[in-house]
C-alpha cells in the first residue's frame, strides 16, 4: 500500500509538470504562445480538479496541500482557488470502528466507559483526524459536557512519511528551476513543513498550544478558544469543550445572523497583528475549517464587536523570534508610512533579498507602488488600467523580471498563514483595504519606539542633512569620472534583450535540425531503409531534448 501510494504521488507530479513545462515553456518558444494562451484557464482547471480527486482518494498531506493552495485567492487564479475549496470539506471519514479502535487502544478503555455519550456520527473529517460529538463528566454526579473529540486516523504516521518522501522526491525536480531554487531552498522548506506535520500528529502539544492562546487572550471578550479536557487526552486522542458555531466561510448563515462580514474581516486582521507583535506566538493554521463565528458577545467587556472569532485547532502554531520581530516591526511601519526605504530596511532585517539585489531599485519600486497603489482595495487594483499597468513595467520590467527574493525557513510557516489570512479577509469583505487596516496599528508601534511627530521630524532633518553633507563629495567624484572618461552607462533591459534574441536564435537552430533528421527518418523508413530511419529519428530526439534543456536553463 505505501509503495502503491508513493508510486501514485510521484507519477501525478511527473505527468504535470512535464504538462506545465510543456505548454508554458515549449510551446511560447516555438510560436504556439496565442494557442497556449487561449486554453490556459481550461487548463488551470484540469489542473485543479486532477489534484482534488487525487487529493480526496489519497488524504494525507495531499490534503494539506490542496487546503493551503485553495485559500490562496489573492494570488491563485480563480479556476484553482474555486475547483479546490472543496478539500475544505470533501475530506473522506474513516469508517467508526477505525476510530473505536485507535481510542480505545489510546485511553486503554472502551468509549462507553469512558464518555457518557459517543456520537458514532462525523462532525468533521480532516487529513489528519477527524472530529465527533460526545458528552463526559468530570465528577461521577457532575454535570453532563458538551465536548468534541478528535481522534487520529488509523496508520497516519506511515501515510505521512509516505507523503513527505514523495514530496521531497517532486521538490528536487522543481529545484532544478533555477527561478526557484535561488528563491526557496527545497530541502529547507521540506523539513520545516514536515516538523510542522509531525507536531500536529501530537495532541498534547495541541492541547497545551491551546491553553497558550487562550492565556493570550483571557481579557480579550470577542476571542474564544476552547477548553481541554486533560482527562480525556492523549498523544492521539484530543478531547476540548464544544465551540462550534458559524464556519468564517458561510457568509450567507453570517449575513443571516445579523454580522457585518466586514468588521469580521478588520477584527479577524487586527487579532493576528496582536498574536505577531504582542504576543510572538501565533495560530499557524486559519483556513476556513478552523475558524467560526458567534453571533452576540460571549460576555461583558470592552471589545464589543457584535461577535466573538472562535478558534479551534492549535496543532499548528508559529513564534516570532527576536530577531523576525524586528524586521517584521520596521517592515509594518515602512508600509503603515508609506516609507520605501524602510521597507528595503526590513527585506534586509528579514533576509528576503537574494544577494546583489539592486536596493536603489526595489526603493524606488516601492515608492512607485506606494503612489499608484495607496489606499486602493483589492477590487481597485485588479482594475488597473493596462496603460499604467505598461508605465511601470516599462520602468521595472527589470525588476519583475529577476525578482530578488528568497524565502527563509524562519519564515515559511509565518508567509504560510499570512497568505491564508489574506484570501480569508478578501473573502469576507471584497473591499478590505490593509493599508487603512495597518495605519492604527503603525501609529502604536511608532508610540512604542518614542515616534511622535518631533522624532520623526528630527529623523527625517537628520536624513537630508547627511545628503547634503555628502552631496559635494560625491558630485566631485562624478566629474573626477567623466573627465577621466569612466563613465559607464549599463542598460539591464538592453542586456536582457540580447540574451533573449540569442537565445531564440539557438532554439531555432535546435527545431531546424530536429525537423531536418526527423522528416528524414521518416522519409528513409518509409521507403525501406527502417535501420537508418530510425538512428536519423533518434539523434533528432536526442538534438531535440538537449536543445530545450539548455535553451531552459
Amino acid at each position: 500500500m505505501v509503495q502503491s501510494r508513493y508510486f501514485k504521488i510521484v507519477t501525478f507530479f511527473a505527468c504535470m509538470l512535464a504538462n506545465i513545462v510543456g505548454w508554458e515553456l515549449i510551446f511560447p518558444r516555438i510560436g504556439l504562445g496565442k494557442w497556449s494562451s487561449q486554453t490556459r484557464s481550461k487548463r488551470l482547471r484540469g489542473y485543479a480538479a486532477s489534484y482534488r480527486e487525487l487529493a480526496i482518494r489519497m488524504g494525507g498531506v495531499m490534503i494539506k496541500m490542496g487546503q493551503f493552495l485553495s485559500t490562496r485567492m489573492d494570488v491563485l487564479p480563480p479556476e484553482i482557488t474555486q475547483e479546490l475549496s472543496g478539500l475544505q470539506d470533501e475530506v473522506p471519514p474513516e469508517p467508526f470502528s477505525h476510530i473505536r479502535r485507535v481510542a480505545e487502544v489510546e485511553m486503554g478503555i472502551s468509549l462507553e466507559e469512558r464518555f457518557e455519550n459517543f456520537d458514532e456520527t462525523v462532525l468533521a473529517s480532516a487529513s489528519i483526524g477527524q472530529v465527533h460529538q460526545a458528552k463526559i463528566r468530570l465528577e461521577p454526579q457532575g454535570p453532563l459536557l458538551d465536548v468534541v473529540v478528535k481522534v487520529q486516523r488509523p496508520d497516519i504516521a506511515r501515510i505521512v512519511d509516505t507523503d513527505l518522501g514523495a514530496f521531497r522526491v517532486v521538490g528536487k525536480w522543481v529545484a532544478w528551476y533555477k527561478p526557484i531554487s535561488k528563491r526557496v531552498h527545497i530541502p529547507s522548506l521540506m523539513d520545516e513543513f514536515s516538523r510542522s506535520l509531525y507536531e500536529e500528529m501530537d495532541y498534547l502539544a495541541e492541547g497545551k498550544n491551546a491553553e497558550t492562546f487562550a492565556e493570550n487572550f483571557r481579557d480579550v471578550g470577542d476571542v474564544r478558544v476552547p477548553r481541554v479536557f486533560w482527562s480525556h487526552t492523549t498523544r492521539r486522542v484530543l478531547t476540548m469543550e464544544d465551540v462550534l458555531a458559524i464556519k468564517i466561510t458561510d457568509y450567507e448563515r453570517i449575513d443571516e445572523a445579523g454580522v457585518d462580514r466586514r468588521e469580521v474581516a478588520k477584527r479577524l486582521f487586527e487579532i493576528y497583528l496582536k498574536q505577531i507583535f504582542d504576543d510572538r506566538f501565533f495560530h499557524a493554521d486559519p483556513h476556513p475549517g478552523n475558524l467560526f463565528i458567534q453571533p452576540g458577545i460571549r460576555q461583558e467587556g470592552e471589545d464589543k464587536t457584535g461577535f466573538t472569532i472562535v478558534f479551534v485547532d492549535f496543532g499548528m502554531v508559529g513564534y516570532i523570534p527576536p530577531g523576525t520581530f524586528a524586521g517584521l516591526r520596521e517592515l509594518f511601519i515602512g508600509v503603515g508610512l508609506q516609507d520605501a526605504a524602510r521597507v528595503v530596511k526590513a527585506y534586509q532585517l528579514l533576509d528576503i533579498l537574494l544577494p546583489g539585489a539592486d536596493t536603489g531599485l526595489l526603493e524606488k519600486a516601492a515608492t512607485k507602488i506606494f503612489e499608484h497603489f495607496w489606499g486602493k482595495t483589492a477590487p481597485e487594483m485588479m482594475a488597473t488600467s493596462p496603460e499604467e499597468a505598461q508605465v511601470f513595467l516599462s520602468e521595472f520590467g527589470d525588476l519583475l523580471y529577476e525578482l530578488p527574493f528568497q524565502v527563509p525557513e524562519n519564515l515559511i510557516l509565518f508567509g504560510r498563514c499570512l497568505a491564508i489570512l489574506s484570501g480569508m479577509c478578501s473573502g469576507l469583505d471584497h473591499e478590505f483595504n490593509v493599508f487603512t487596516s495597518l495605519q492604527p496599528f503603525t501609529k502604536d508601534l511608532l508610540d512604542q519606539e518614542g515616534g511622535s511627530k518631533v522624532n520623526l521630524l528630527y529623523k527625517e532633518l537628520t536624513t537630508y542633512l547627511s545628503m547634503l553633507t555628502s552631496l559635494p563629495k560625491k558630485t566631485e567624484a562624478l566629474i573626477k569620472k567623466v573627465d577621466q572618461g569612466q563613465l559607464e552607462v549599463r542598460s539591464t533591459l538592453i542586456e536582457k534583450r540580447l540574451a533573449q534574441l540569442v537565445r531564440s536564435m539557438n532554439l531555432l537552430v535546435v527545431v531546424l535540425l530536429f525537423s531536418v533528421l526527423f522528416v528524414s527518418g521518416i522519409q528513409l523508413f518509409i521507403s525501406g531503409y527502417p535501420a537508418l530511419g530510425i538512428t536519423l529519428c533518434l539523434m533528432a530526439g536526442v538534438i531535440g531534448v538537449i536543445g530545450m534543456a539548455v535553451n531552459l536553463r
